[in-house]
C-alpha cells in the first residue's frame, strides 16, 4: 500500500457541505490516505462524518464568502479560479473526488493525478436547465449563467487534461467523461455500506424519498403524485429548494431534514418503497434502500439503469419512463402488485459493498503508482 507518510498525497473534493454518496467515496480515500490532507472550495463544520471533520481541511477564499453555507453554488463562476490558486507544489499524489472542479487541481510536474469523477460538471452539461432554465433561477441569474456557461464549459474540458487516469463511479458517467473530454475511465461503483442496514420485512405504510433538495432530483414530481394520492410520503434531505417544496405539499407528505445514519436505517427499514424520480449519475440511495430489503420505484434513466432489476424472477424495484405524474403513480401501482422478496433484494446489491469497493479503488490508485514510477525511471 502507498504510505502517505512517506509518498505526498493530497486529497481534492469539491465541497464539504454534508454527506451524500460523493462523501462516501471521500471517506474510503480517508481510511485508504490516513495522513493526506484535503482540499475543498468550502467547509461547512460539523457537516460532515466524524472521519472527514478530523483531517486537516484546507479551503480556498470561497469559503470566506457571504452566505457561503447554504448559497455556495452562487459562486459556481469563481470555482475554477478558487481550484486553481491552490498549490499542490509538495504532493505527488493528487487524489481528486470531482461533479464540478476537483478534477482540476493542478499537479506538480512529474506528480500523478487520479480522479474519481462522479460526473462532469453537471451545472453546465446535461442539467444545465434544470439548474438555471425559466422557472428554476431569476432572470439575473439566467442572464449571468449564459454569458459564464460557454467559459465554465471550456474551462471544464480543458483541466480534464489535468488528470492521468480517470475513475467512473458507473457506465452511465463513463460515458458522459468520453463524450465531454474524450477520455476513457475504468468504471469502479461507488459503494453502500451494507454493515449500516439490515434486512427488514417491516412496513409502515409510508414511502420514503432520501435526496439532497435541489433541482434535478425531481422531488417535486414525487411531491406532486402524493398530493393526487393522499399516501403518506417522507423526505430525507436538505437543500436549496426546501421551502419551496414545502409549500407545495399538502399534510400527508412530512418533510425530516437531515438524519443520522442511525435512524435514516431505521426509515429504510419501516418504509413501503423508496422513491427515486431524478435522473442520476449513479445513485447510492437505492442501494441503501435495497440493502434493507426494500423495493426502489425508480425513473429509467441515468445510473438506476445499472442498479435497478424491474423483470425476472428476482425483481428489486419498478422503472417509470416518463418523468410525469402520471407515469410515476402507474409505477406505484404496479409495485403494490409484486411480491418483492426482501432477501433477494439485498443479495442484489452485495456486489457494491463497501469493502469489495475499497479493494478495487485501493488496487488500481496502486497499479498506476507503480506504472508513474515506471515510467519516470531513467
Amino acid at each position: 500500500m502507498i504510505d502517505s507518510r512517506t509518498v505526498s498525497v493530497a486529497i481534492v473534493h469539491d465541497w464539504l457541505t454534508g454527506m451524500r454518496g460523493g462523501e462516501k467515496v471521500l471517506e474510503v480515500l480517508c481510511e485508504l490516505f490516513p495522513h493526506a490532507p484535503i482540499y475543498t472550495l468550502l467547509h461547512n463544520k460539523g457537516a460532515m462524518s466524524e472521519l472527514i471533520e478530523c483531517r486537516d481541511i484546507r479551503v480556498s477564499f470561497i469559503n470566506r464568502l457571504p452566505r457561503k453555507s447554504t448559497h455556495y453554488r452562487n459562486y459556481l463562476p469563481f470555482f475554477p479560479a478558487a481550484m486553481e490558486r491552490f498549490d499542490f507544489s509538495e504532493f505527488d499524489l493528487i487524489l481528486s473526488t470531482s461533479h464540478c472542479v476537483a478534477k482540476g487541481a493542478r499537479p506538480k510536474p512529474g506528480a500523478l493525478h487520479i480522479c474519481y469523477c462522479h460526473t462532469p460538471m453537471r451545472y453546465v452539461w446535461e442539467m444545465y436547465n434544470e439548474y438555471f432554465g425559466k422557472g428554476r433561477a431569476g432572470v439575473m441569474t439566467r442572464a449571468a449563467m449564459r454569458l459564464f456557461a460557454p467559459r465554465l464549459r471550456r474551462w471544464d474540458v480543458q483541466s480534464s487534461n489535468r488528470v492521468h487516469h480517470f475513475i467512473a463511479n458507473s457506465n452511465n458517467v463513463a460515458r458522459r467523461i468520453r463524450q465531454y473530454y474524450g477520455r476513457t475511465a475504468e468504471v469502479i461503483h461507488a459503494p453502500v455500506d451494507l454493515s449500516l442496514f439490515s434486512l427488514s420485512t417491516q412496513n409502515d405504510g409510508y414511502y420514503l424519498i432520501v435526496s439532497a433538495l435541489v433541482p434535478y432530483k425531481r422531488v417535486d414530481l414525487a411531491i406532486e403524485v402524493f398530493n393526487r394520492r393522499g399516501e403518506r410520503l417522507l423526505i430525507v434531505g436538505t437543500g436549496p429548494e426546501s421551502e419551496k417544496l414545502k409549500s407545495m405539499a399538502r399534510r400527508n407528505v412530512e418533510f425530516l431534514g437531515w438524519q443520522s445514519d442511525e435512524e435514516l436505517a431505521r426509515l429504510y427499514s419501516g418504509c413501503r418503497a423508496l422513491i427515486f424520480p431524478g435522473v442520476e449519475d449513479f445513485g447510492i440511495v437505492p442501494l441503501e434502500a435495497m440493502a434493507c430489503g426494500k423495493p426502489v420505484i425508480a425513473y429509467g434513466a441515468g445510473g438506476a439503469l445499472e442498479t435497478v432489476i424491474p423483470d425476472g424472477e428476482r425483481p428489486n424495484g419498478v422503472f417509470f419512463f416518463e418523468q410525469n405524474a402520471s407515469s410515476l403513480s402507474q409505477a406505484i401501482d404496479r409495485s403494490e402488485q409484486i411480491q418483492f422478496d426482501a432477501k433477494m433484494i439485498r443479495a442484489s446489491v452485495e456486489r457494491f459493498d463497501r469493502p469489495r469497493f475499497k479493494e478495487k479503488l485501493r488496487t488500481f490508485i496502486e497499479s498506476k503508482w507503480r506504472e508513474h514510477l515506471s515510467s519516470s525511471l531513467p
